[in-house]
């Protein structure tokens, strides 16, 4: 029983990070969608970021996808 509890919550919390990353995706979007003021630099670092969380994502390696989704809304002060 104790195995039981212990696989449906990794598997749970699996699920909602999964479903985290499209929603941090849409607000990288939303922010760069307003043309914030930054470097030119520091827009190729978060479009970069974006994108690898996306790939990231989509590969199913959601923890890394939400530190480069993460690490691109730090950029942009999100």
């Amino acid at each position: 029983m104790k195995n039981l509890m212990i696989g449906l919550t990794v598997l749970f919390s699996g699920a909602a990070i999964a479903h985290g990353c499209p929603g941090e995706m849409k607000a990288i979007d939303a922010k760069l969608a307003t043309q914030p003021a930054m470097t030119a630099d520091a827009k190729v670092q978060v479009t970069t970021l974006r994108a690898d969380g996306e790939r990231l994502h989509k590969a199913g390696d959601h923890t890394a996808s939400m530190k480069a989704l993460a690490d691109a809304k730090k950029l942009l002060g999100l």
